[in-house]
């Protein structure tokens, strides 16, 4: 049975554990066994637990065959960071990878709500409050992000539109990454 390693900001919900056994049992209706990142117990008000977590969640990415990234925009306009690098440690890893967003905007529309990027006629770019261009390519996130993913997820980010209250519960997007990666293994097999 293939591994998933489920990377995304659902570990700091109230209710993280939940989501992550839902999670893992999608995984198994599906023949994979999910990794999720509160499997490594360990005591977060331990001396150095920032350290341990992250060799913990290093290892099991390692162990893991492939990645599912919840990519919902976290704490502003992008993806969680801690999730990003996860995506990138499982791209250099070779394996593939898979990522939904809840939110359906492009980038650069959450880019203008919440950093009010505005248009420079001279240079035909966006810029944010600080005057730094921001992509418009029509992704879902930054242009690393998307291109990683269809290069090695074959597949665009999976955008579902969640009710706002529901925005990191929601696994509509998530249960379509799972059917998409079991059609590739199944097409490999």
């Amino acid at each position: 049975m293939q591994k998933i390693y489920l990377a995304g900001p659902d570990v700091f919900l109230p209710d993280a554990v939940e989501i992550g056994r839902r999670k893992k049992e999608l995984c198994a209706r599906y023949g994979f066994e999910g990794l999720f990142p509160f499997d490594n117990e360990i005591d977060a008000k331990a001396a150095g637990a920032d350290k341990l977590i992250y060799q913990a969640n290093e290892a099991m990415i390692r162990r893991a065959d492939l990645g599912i990234c919840n990519l919902t925009p976290f704490r502003g306009a992008s993806a969680d960071a801690g999730t990003v690098f996860e995506l990138g440690l499982l791209v250099g890893l070779g394996k593939r990878v898979y990522g939904y967003t809840n939110v359906t905007e492009d980038y650069i529309a959450r880019c203008q709500k919440l950093g009010g990027a505005s248009f420079d006629p001279a240079r035909q770019v966006w810029r944010d409050a600080n005057a730094m261009t921001v992509e418009n390519f029509g992704n879902a996130d930054n242009l690393m992000i998307d291109s990683a993913l269809i290069v090695h997820g074959i597949h665009r980010i999976v955008r579902h539109a969640a009710a706002p209250e529901r925005l990191f519960q929601d696994l509509t997007g998530f249960e379509i990454c799972l059917r998409l990666a079991a059609e590739a293994v199944a097409k490999s097999a």
